[in-house]
């Protein structure tokens, strides 16, 4: 297994459609389900994900998943064998949160190597309800993957719209 950064590549597109390993789910600390992306893998994936969402709850995370941390679960009826949710933080003008964002990649990254994982769709994490401003939130997500050390082979950025594909494209050169 060689380690190494993983090689970058950017889709427009629904990331529950994505035939990888691991789709990262920009949960909230519920574990739950929600709205945007959280609500749609929750959807497609079926019950099988929120029955061991609910039993991570039950377990090892009673006070729910807490931000920049990531945990695995079955990804149920998505294409995909797994899914690493990670709740990402709120943006905030007076609070610099950027180590919290970087850090939801680099766990899930760590998350998806120890399962064995070799392809890894991620969405813009905060950048919906959280409100983090997109062209700050690729360069984060970029700079993270690009500076994880992983034997995850490939990074697949799965941008819902043009606008994201278009921030994360400029951080791609």
């Amino acid at each position: 297994m060689s380690t190494g950064a993983p090689r970058l590549t950017l889709v427009l597109g629904d990331i529950t459609e994505q035939d990888v390993d691991v789709v990262v789910n920009a949960a909230n600390s519920s574990l739950l389900g929600g709205g945007g992306v959280d609500g749609a893998i929750h959807r497609r994936g079926g019950p099988r994900i929120l029955e061991e969402c609910r039993a991570l709850r039950a377990s090892r995370y009673g006070r729910g998943l807490p931000t920049g941390q990531a945990v695995a679960t079955t990804a149920g009826e998505l294409p995909a064998r797994w899914v690493v949710h990670t709740v990402g933080p709120v943006y905030s003008r007076e609070e610099d949160r950027s180590a919290l964002l970087a850090s939801c990649y680099r766990e899930s990254l760590a998350v998806a190597a120890n399962l064995g994982a070799r392809t890894v769709a991620f969405p813009a994490i905060s950048t919906g309800v959280y409100r983090w401003p997109l062209e700050d939130a690729a360069r984060i997500a970029v700079e993270a993957v690009l500076n994880t050390d992983t034997t995850v082979d490939e990074v697949r950025f799965v941008l819902f719209d043009e606008r994201a594909y278009e921030a994360f494209a400029a951080r791609l050169g």
